[in-house]
């Protein structure tokens, strides 16, 4: 009898996706990736989600001054099997090395979207109303 999976990831997803996380960063950091545009490029890694069977992990990243993201994403997903290679070492008490896949992380983009609708007039005017009935 299969157990049924949740939605929200276990602790230990959680913690492995973190591990990982830290291991694809100093991957980068050291400069190991022989490609002209990863290495000129700051690539932020901000979350890694791990499969429930800890064999595939996303790792969602944000190169940092580039306009198009998806030739770094791109590039980062060419260069996926060279760069699980390079984790084994930091991620030895693992029974299976994760393959990692590469996606643009939207959720800034999403930040300031929210922040932008917070700032608009429309919504400092009902903030603005609401702190002057109360005083």
């Amino acid at each position: 009898m299969a157990k049924a999976t949740s939605s929200a990831p276990s602790q230990r997803m959680l913690r492995v996706g973190e591990q990982v996380r830290a291991a694809i960063t100093q991957v980068l950091q050291r400069g190991e990736v022989r490609d002209d545009l990863i290495e000129k490029t700051v690539i932020s890694v901000s979350e890694v989600r791990m499969s429930p069977d800890l064999k595939i992990a996303t790792a969602y990243v944000t190169p940092l001054g580039v306009a198009d993201h998806q030739t770094v994403i791109d590039t980062l997903n060419r260069h996926s099997k060279f760069i699980r290679g390079r984790l084994g070492g930091q991620l030895r008490q693992m029974k299976y090395m994760p393959e990692v896949r590469f996606r643009d992380d939207t959720s800034f983009d999403n930040y300031k979207k929210i922040d932008e609708l917070l700032r608009s007039p429309e919504v400092q005017r009902d903030l603005g109303d609401d702190g002057d009935d109360n005083a």
